[in-house]
C-alpha cells in the first residue's frame, strides 16, 4: 500500500513537472512571437518615418528579448534618426555582442560611426567604421564612411587613401571620387586633384555637386592657391609631392598666357591635352585620361565634363547621345 501511494506521488510530480515545461516553452514561445511582431510593426513605423511610434514598439521587444540584436539596432538607428543618436550607443554594443553576422556587425560598427561623427566625436566615429572594417573588409560604404570622418578631421593623408579603398571597391561611386579630389586639392597635390576632378565629372557632370568641381578644375588650371589651413599641418613628403606636381601643372601651362582660342571649351581642351601627356602615367587615371586625349572620344569627353557651366556644351551632349554612351562604354578601373 505504502509503494503505491510513493509511486501516485512520483506520477503526480512528474505530471507536475510536465506540464511546467509546457507551460515555460508556450510562454517562451509566445514572448519571441511578440517581439518579432513588435520588431515588425516598429520596422513599419520607421519606414513611414514615424520613429517615435516605432522607438515604442522597439522597446516592447527588448523588454521581451534585451539582447535580440536586430531590435537594438532598430532602436538605436530610430534613435539616429529622431536626433537622439548617442542614446544607442548601448544598443549597437548589444547587437554586437550577441550576432554572429559579419555583415550584421559591419552595419552595426557602421551606424555607430555615424552616430558618433553626427556627435563630432571624431575619433570614436573612427575606431568604430575600423572596427566594422575588420569585420566586413569589402565594405565600400564603410571606406567611404570613414574617409569623410578623416577628411573632416583634416588627416588627409589617411582619408586619401581611404577613399582609395572605396574606389577600388566601386570605381563609379561617384562620392568617393569626388573626395578623393578633393582631398588631393586640399593637399595641394594639384594633379592628382586635377585627374580625381575630371573623373567625377565624367561620373556626374549636371548636379550641383557638379558646379563646384568644374570650379576647383578651372581653379587649377588658372593656377589659384589655396590659403593655408588651420589645424592642417602636411607632412614633408606631401609638400615635396605637391611642389613637384604644381611644376608639372606650371611648365605645361606656361605657354597658354599668350594663345587665343575660339571657344572656352577649345582652350580647355587645349590645357586638358597638355596636361595628360605631362602627366603621363604618374597618377591615378592619368594613363587612362593620356589615351582618351588621342583618341575621337576626346572632344565628346570635354564636352560632357563641362556642360554644367558651359551652355553651348549641354546642348551638344543633349544632341549627340550616341557619342555619350560610346564614351560611357570606356571607363577606368
Amino acid at each position: 500500500m505504502f509503494q503505491q501511494i510513493i509511486n501516485w506521488l512520483n506520477l503526480r510530480m512528474r505530471l507536475l513537472l510536465n506540464l511546467l515545461l509546457l507551460i515555460t516553452i508556450f510562454t517562451i514561445s509566445a514572448n519571441a512571437q511578440d517581439a518579432t511582431m513588435l520588431l515588425k510593426e516598429g520596422q513599419q513605423l520607421a519606414a513611414q518615418k514615424n520613429y517615435a511610434a516605432a522607438i515604442e514598439k522597439y522597446k516592447g521587444a527588448l523588454a521581451t528579448e534585451p539582447n535580440n540584436p536586430r531590435a537594438n539596432y532598430e532602436m538605436a538607428f530610430a534613435l539616429f534618426a529622431s536626433g537622439k543618436g548617442l542614446q544607442g550607443i548601448p544598443n549597437l554594443e548589444k547587437a554586437v555582442q550577441a550576432n554572429t553576422n559579419a555583415a550584421f556587425t559591419a552595419a552595426a560598427y557602421s551606424l555607430m560611426g555615424s552616430i558618433y561623427g553626427n556627435a563630432n566625436q571624431l575619433p570614436k566615429a573612427v575606431a568604430a567604421y575600423k572596427n566594422g572594417l575588420k569585420t566586413d573588409s569589402a565594405n565600400q560604404r564603410i571606406y567611404y564612411n570613414l574617409g569623410i570622418v578623416l577628411y573632416r578631421g583634416k588627416q588627409y593623408g589617411d582619408a586619401e587613401q581611404t577613399f582609395l579603398e572605396a574606389i577600388k571597391r566601386d570605381s563609379a561611386d561617384a562620392g568617393s571620387v569626388r573626395m578623393y579630389a578633393l582631398t588631393t586639392f586640399h593637399e595641394n597635390k594639384r594633379a592628382e586633384a586635377l585627374l580625381g576632378f575630371c573623373r567625377f565629372l565624367q561620373l556626374e557632370p549636371n548636379s550641383t555637386r557638379s558646379k563646384e568641381a568644374f570650379g576647383n578644375l578651372q581653379n587649377i588650371l588658372q593656377r589659384g592657391t589655396l590659403p593655408a589651413e588651420t589645424g592642417y599641418q602636411p607632412t614633408s613628403a606631401t609638400k615635396a609631392e605637391a611642389f613637384a606636381q604644381n611644376k608639372i601643372i606650371t611648365k605645361a601651362l606656361s605657354g597658354f598666357m599668350t594663345r587665343k582660342y575660339a571657344s572656352p571649351t577649345a582652350l580647355l581642351t587645349a590645357q586638358l591635352k597638355e596636361l595628360y601627356a605631362a602627366f603621363g602615367d604618374h597618377y591615378r587615371y592619368s594613363a587612362y585620361y593620356n589615351k582618351l586625349a588621342h583618341s575621337d572620344n576626346f572632344e565628346t569627353f570635354v564636352r560632357v565634363i563641362s556642360q554644367n557651366s558651359l551652355p553651348e556644351n549641354a546642348k551638344w551632349v543633349k544632341e549627340n547621345e550616341g557619342k555619350v554612351a560610346e564614351l560611357d562604354s570606356n571607363n577606368p578601373e
